[in-house]
């Protein structure tokens, strides 16, 4: 297939049947489906690594095919195949999602942790990557995502035990531009992010979690600063077009009351149904770290919109960095886990309003309507981004039906959050949604070209 080749386009970001959805005060729905909990990767911040020892399941064909139908009849605007790692179920998936996409899906998305790009030097490496673009464009796949943890390849190499995987995404990424298809650096925000300082060291500062008054929130925040710096500029490096962030989810060892944590909010890890948690200090940060951490994101985010898609809305950290840092409310807006977003675990099928929320089983899709739910959004218990983000983008424009009073008070009262969210709103089209079949547009993107603050 080349570049000119028929695939299905990406839709629009923003539909009429979006609209009146959010004038019913609902917004578009998506389900992140976990096909399998297999692995091949070694990754510490994740339960399902290839060392851990549990029953793995994977879902099959016939099973998930009537319940994406039942997706698309209730009007899903978006599913996620995950892991695990989905590219071993490749043969399964592919299919699913072009008939997700012909049953009116608009968006279908997957990603892998790039074991994919091993043995580079092999002479059929452009050949299968090649015939990988092909596949998941045949498929209808409008977003791709490969993992990097760390603008240093032999830390990331090391921690998801794939040595050679960053050369060999070098080597496809022009041969995956070529076909059509713009994957996106997916960073699972972690301590090693940025690589190792001009010290050599790989470690923020040392904080003591049991000693608040320790805390240098200064200086955390600038060691980030300069870690996403250094992320960017090496994944723009590499040839990607396109960056993700995955916000630390850590999880707790012990069940909630019984024993002390870095960060009160991390879930629980025996209630969690999706285990891509861990308690690692690789992932694990206190609440005062969170607050230093997303206000390192927020600012160096500016200086990278004029060159990368940057799919993390600006909005949402402003809301987590006033969560974790003086508890503000403003700017924030409840999870809509389990009222328009939905999580399905590989072991039975099942929907859950989150993947941490694992008391809650919900069943089968194709046995329930969210269009009944009537519970209000209320949870806010931890960052995964899939939900939160999108929560918060949409939470002002569903108040425009439905509080435009309060949201004019909340404009009028908050300059840095409404500049911040409307921005975001402008750059979010500018990005064409970060879609992985449309390439970026440097004109577009050039207008939001922010110089690098003087120190």
């Amino acid at each position: 297939m080349t570049a000119h080749a028929s695939h299905p386009k990406s839709p629009r970001p923003v539909s009429l049947s979006d609209l009146g959805r959010l004038a019913r005060g609902r917004i578009p729905g998506q389900v992140v489906i976990q096909y399998t909990d297999r692995c091949n990767a070694s990754c510490v911040q994740c339960g399902m690594r290839t060392g851990n020892r549990f029953t793995r399941s994977t879902l099959r064909p016939d099973f998930l095919a009537p319940q994406i139908e039942a997706m698309a009849a209730r009007g899903v605007a978006a599913i996620s195949f995950t892991g695990g790692e989905p590219l071993l179920c490749l043969e399964d998936i592919a299919p699913l999602a072009r008939r997700a996409r012909e049953a009116g899906i608009r968006y279908v998305r997957t990603g892998t942790n790039g074991f994919y790009f091993r043995d580079h030097e092999r002479l059929d490496f452009a050949a299968r990557v090649a015939q990988l673009a092909d596949t998941l464009l045949a498929s209808g796949f409008n977003a791709f995502w490969i993992s990097l943890d760390s603008a240093e390849a032999d830390l990331h190499e090391a921690n998801r035990g794939l040595p050679g995987v960053v050369e060999g995404i070098r080597k496809a990424l022009p041969i995956f531009h070529a076909h059509g298809l713009y994957p996106a650096a997916n960073l699972g925000i972690n301590r090693t992010t940025g690589g190792r300082t001009t010290d050599g060291d790989d470690a923020p500062p040392p904080h003591d979690p049991h000693r608040p008054d320790s805390f240098d929130a200064a200086a955390f925040t600038g060691f980030f600063r300069e870690a996403f710096r250094r992320f960017y500029a090496f994944v723009e490096s590499l040839g990607f077009t396109t960056v993700n962030a995955c916000y630390p989810m850590s999880a707790e060892e012990s069940p909630p009351g019984g024993g002390d944590v870095a960060d009160e909010s991390a879930v629980s890890a025996h209630e969690a149904v999706y285990a891509a948690t861990s308690a690692d200090d690789f992932i694990r940060f206190s609440r005062q770290e969170k607050a230093a951490l997303f206000a390192a994101l927020f600012e160096v985010i500016p200086e990278f919109r004029g060159r990368l898609r940057i799919f993390t809305p600006r909005s949402s950290l402003l809301a987590l960095m006033r969560r974790y840092g003086d508890g503000t409310p403003n700017g924030h807006y409840p999870c809509r886990g389990g009222i328009d977003f939905f999580f399905m675990d590989a072991a039975r099928g099942h929907i859950f309003p989150c993947g941490y929320r694992g008391g809650e089983d919900m069943g089968l899709f194709s046995n329930f309507d969210p269009a009944r739910v009537t519970t209000k959004p209320f949870c806010d218990r931890c960052d995964w981004e899939c939900f939160r983000d999108p929560s918060e983008l949409f939470g002002p424009v569903m108040d425009v039906f439905s509080r435009p009073l309060s949201l004019a008070k909340r404009f009028f009262s908050d300059a840095a959050y409404r500049r911040t969210w409307i921005e975001d709103m402008r750059y979010a089209l500018a990005c064409d949604g970060c879609s992985a079949v449309i390439p970026p547009r440097p004109a577009k993107l050039a207008h939001f070209a922010r110089p690098r603050p003087s120190v």
